[in-house]
């Protein structure tokens, strides 16, 4: 079976989009305009969890398998993580001053940033780490900040792979549970549960969608329906919230709120329309970075973190969209060579392991 360029494309295009995401409301939150960081939510996360449901299968030993193997990545990268965050630090202060540190990260960092830099190694963070609890990773604030996603990945792909083995000819109906759920929960917002359920039931809903729409092709005369009934969702939206609800998008990001929620339809229309409709026939810059997604997905974190640094120096010089181009082009650059390197490191610790499962069956 060929593979399908347009989903590669599309994560492609859609970890661009998250990189652009994190470079406007990271380091661009002291100089880019404030319609531009909310702008930048049109393509968000919600197109990876529909690039999911149509890329997922009822065979739940393969997905096991692949989230088994996500998780040592995962477990790889963190490890990786930790000791270049623990190795700035102490070699941070050879070149900088520690109240130098200090300030940076308490008036220029993020709000996971801390003023407290400790040289002493703190193993409970890796722990912590590896289990997803995604305590703060000073050097790499943005790190820590995107792995939301990948903690209700998981529970949204397990609970997913159940109810397309078991229930195949009823997702409508757990389509309709999880809107539901997501419709009640913002209706009712004192009854909204804390932690994953909440992401989950909206995000569900797109898994699950995307999965109906594995194979099919949206005709061309309910597109026009499908775009105006976006337009209608947005006026609504602004009817009855009142136009600051602009502004009130990302806060209504986490967890997903109806605000939100409407933002996203624009991204998820357009997904689904151009699939089966838009050709990717040949390989390229955006599906590279499609296929190795989840490496970009790590390196931008990194990335979007070490972007501070030329921030800082040149937020002064020149005009703000003049510096966020520069800056998005610098971590694009950035990303890429670093999910390069993640790889290979990637490579060596599955290396590593087959190592010593090969040492222990031998003794």
């Amino acid at each position: 079976m060929n593979r399908d360029l347009y989903i590669d494309f599309a994560k492609g295009l859609a970890t661009l989009s998250i990189i652009f995401i994190h470079t406007a409301f990271w380091s661009g939150q002291f100089y880019i305009l404030p319609e531009v960081r909310v702008f930048s939510l049109v393509f968000d996360v919600a197109l990876f969890y529909a690039l999911s449901g149509i890329t997922s299968g009822s065979n739940i030993e393969k997905t096991l398998y692949r989230l088994l193997k996500l998780q040592i990545t995962y477990m790889i990268f963190v490890t990786l993580l930790f000791f270049l965050d623990y190795f700035f630090k102490v070699f941070g202060l050879t070149f900088f001053s520690l109240e130098w540190l200090q300030n940076f990260y308490s008036t220029f960092g993020s709000k996971y940033a801390t003023t407290r830099i400790s040289t002493v190694p703190q193993w409970e963070n890796l722990g912590n780490w590896y289990l997803h609890q995604y305590t703060n990773a000073d050097t790499f604030p943005v790190v820590m900040g995107s792995f939301w996603y990948l903690k209700v990945y998981y529970i949204l792909t397990v609970f997913g792979v159940l109810i397309l083995r078991f229930f195949p000819k009823h997702i409508h109906w757990f389509i309709a549970l999880c809107a539901g759920l997501t419709l009640l929960f913002n209706i009712f917002p004192e009854i909204y549960p804390s932690g994953q359920v909440g992401y989950v039931a909206f995000y569900m809903t797109i898994f699950l969608i995307g999965n109906r729409m594995k194979g099919k092709k949206i005709p061309a005369k309910f597109i026009p329906v499908l775009y105006g009934m976006v337009a209608t969702a947005l006026a609504g939206m602004f009817i009855f919230y009142g136009n600051d609800v602009f502004f009130k998008i990302n806060k209504n990001k986490f967890p997903p709120q109806i605000p939100y929620i409407i933002w996203t339809l624009f991204s998820l229309v357009t997904l689904f329309v151009c699939y089966n409709r838009l050709k990717v026939t040949k390989e390229n810059f955006v599906t590279y970075i499609g296929k190795n997604a989840i490496f970009f997905y790590f390196a931008q974190g990194i990335s979007s973190s070490l972007v501070y640094f030329i921030v800082v120096p040149l937020k002064e010089y020149m005009s703000w969209w003049v510096l966020m181009i520069l800056i998005y082009g610098i971590n694009i650059m950035l990303a890429f060579i670093i999910s390069a390197g993640l790889k290979k490191v990637d490579q060596a610790g599955w290396k590593i392991l087959e190592f010593l499962r090969k040492k222990t069956v031998a003794g």
